[in-house]
């Protein structure tokens, strides 16, 4: 063969190697997952059958045999049939708060004081005197008679260790007589402003202590070690994402524990998406007004652009702040915790420098002084994309519902309140303003989304128990037969997009997260069963096969 034809061969023969390799470059992924049944959420609620994800996002999607003759991959899912959703994002928790709840004494369900007195002296034999013992999760409103209880039972198994025990929505505390002598609250103590000092008929503190006046105590507590503090964190996210949870926006936080934050996130000692709000106003709202917000920081995980404020207390300690005084307590009308002057300076502030504003509010008044606050504020700075959030949004009046639309103000709420609340909720309320309690489907039909969440460690972590609270209003017990006042109900559709989609639009994150579109993060969530349609009272008993965060397992089942 002539040398030139050899050399036209060998360059030909060359150029078609590299293209073949380019071609493979270019069809080659990261993962593949294929053989399952994929909803994607967005908005014709589509679903496939293969995701092709690179570099932790999602770059198609379609049918087994779409994805497979379009991509490689040596790493793939073979779903067998299960079903995916979009990683879950739980739009109101303290990831803090849960992680410290798994250090100390766990409350949660118990039905009595004296149960509560049994935990108590267990913890003693362990605790050297002096110590403070320390546990969360109580409800009298679990309890055969209601009522609050008294030191005294504490007193008996604890006489030598001060006692703090937080009630279960954590605007509430149980103390024994050792913390309130270390505190120096006595009959005298008067009560300070946005709280209350329960007190017995002849004016003597009884244990309790309400909001603001928890505080009197645990300036006495020793802190968490910031060594304890990452450990409790780090908890909490193993535990978020062994339930398919891959994101929260956590509430309230301070320096020190998004700086926590930061450092896990850097250090990948665990993977999780994180839309922090600061606790109130003072030393880190001040370096974050400096700053500016941190938007998408280390892959998408930390994001602080936010800030959280309380307008009032909570239903359960009766310290929401309603507009006619309580049913069950004619001479209380609840705690205003900010005034509306207050709220408006702050939300006037955070607008001016890129921030959101998420502030609590559980009562109907309380509710109504932020929507007022944030009207003022919005007249001032017009747009309908601030995204203003109130948190709970729990006991709206009939006037003030529109009042979310028209602004573009979010309601942020956790669908599990409602069940855990239902059957006092009445007593508190009446029956006339319980109608605008809980209102989801108020809020949906004229045009709001609702960021769904859970409150966790108010509420259990899993948020499969929201969605079936969302879509029942029942507990699980499956009481009350057909829900309490069903017309509230959602579709399984709604309560997955409160969690899902409406939850990303929430934190501004609505183009990489809460849907499985090309171009999205490859956060999701593998179930062995059809959570969008498999009978409600089942959802209660599923747990995930695998959580997917950015493309790589973070939880399997098979492994714990």
């Amino acid at each position: 063969m002539n040398p030139l034809n050899i050399i036209i061969l060998f360059v030909v023969f060359a150029i078609a190697t590299i293209g073949y390799f380019i071609m493979i470059d270019e069809t080659g992924v990261d993962l593949i997952v294929y053989n399952g049944k994929i909803y994607v959420m967005n908005d014709d609620n589509d679903t496939v059958e293969a995701l092709a994800i690179q570099d932790g996002k999602i770059v198609a999607t379609g049918t087994n045999d779409q994805i497979k003759q379009l991509y490689e991959s040596r790493t793939t899912i073979d779903l067998q049939g299960r079903t995916v959703m979009p990683g879950l994002i739980d739009a109101h928790a303290h990831m803090l708060g849960l992680g410290t709840s798994m250090l100390i004494i766990d409350l949660v369900g118990t039905t009595s004081a004296e149960e509560i007195a049994g935990l108590v002296s267990e913890e003693v034999r362990d605790t050297e005197p002096g110590e403070w013992i320390r546990g969360r999760g109580w409800d009298q409103n679990h309890w055969p008679d209601r009522e609050f209880p008294d030191h005294t039972v504490l007193d008996r198994v604890a006489p030598d260790n001060p006692v703090y025990l937080r009630r279960v929505d954590g605007h509430a505390a149980w103390i024994n007589s050792d913390a309130l002598e270390r505190a120096g609250i006595t009959r005298d103590t008067p009560d300070p402003e946005g709280g209350r000092i329960i007190r017995d008929a002849e004016g003597n503190p009884t244990g309790v202590l309400i909001d603001t006046a928890m505080k009197l105590v645990e300036d006495e507590i020793p802190e968490y070690s910031r060594a304890q503090k990452r450990e409790a964190v780090q908890l909490a996210i193993k535990e978020c994402l062994s339930y398919g949870i891959t994101g929260v926006h956590d509430m309230g936080m301070g320096l020190e524990t998004i700086d926590i934050y930061r450092d896990i996130i850097r250090s990948r000692d665990a993977a999780f998406r994180l839309y922090v709000t600061i606790g109130g106003t003072g030393e880190t709202w001040e370096h974050f007004l400096q700053r500016g917000p941190i938007k998408g920081q280390s892959r998408n995980m930390l994001t602080v652009r936010a800030i959280k404020l309380y307008s009032d207390g909570a239903l359960g300690s009766r310290g929401a702040s309603l507009i006619e005084p309580y049913s069950d307590e004619p001479d209380n009308d609840g705690l205003l915790l900010t005034t509306e002057d207050e709220i408006y300076d702050v939300t006037l502030q955070a607008l001016e420098n890129g921030f959101q504003v998420c502030t609590h509010a559980i009562g109907d008044r309380g509710n109504r002084v932020v929507l007022n606050a944030y009207e003022r504020a919005l007249q001032r700075i017009p747009a309908h994309n601030h995204r203003l959030r109130i948190e709970h949004a729990q006991v709206v009046h009939p006037d003030d519902f529109i009042r979310f639309k028209e602004y573009g103000i979010i309601p942020s709420m956790q669908p599990i309140h409602c069940t855990s609340d239902m059957f006092w909720a009445v007593d508190r309320l009446g029956e006339e303003r319980a109608k605008g309690a809980y209102a989801w489907r108020t809020f949906i039909d004229q045009g709001s989304i609702i960021a769904g969440g859970s409150d966790f460690p108010v509420e259990p972590v899993n948020p499969l128990l929201g969605i079936f609270a969302a879509e029942t209003r029942q507990d699980e017990n499956f009481e009350p037969e057909g829900g309490w006042l069903p017309e509230q109900r959602v579709i399984r559709e709604e309560a997955f997009k409160m969690m899902t989609s409406w939850a990303a639009y929430a934190s501004f994150e609505e183009d990489i997260r809460g849907t499985l579109e090309p171009g999205m993060l490859a956060d999701f969530v593998i179930y062995p069963e059809d959570v969008m349609t498999v009978d409600a009272s089942k959802l209660l008993q599923i747990r995930p096969d695998k959580t997917v965060l950015g493309g790589t397992v973070v939880y399997d089942r098979n492994n714990e």
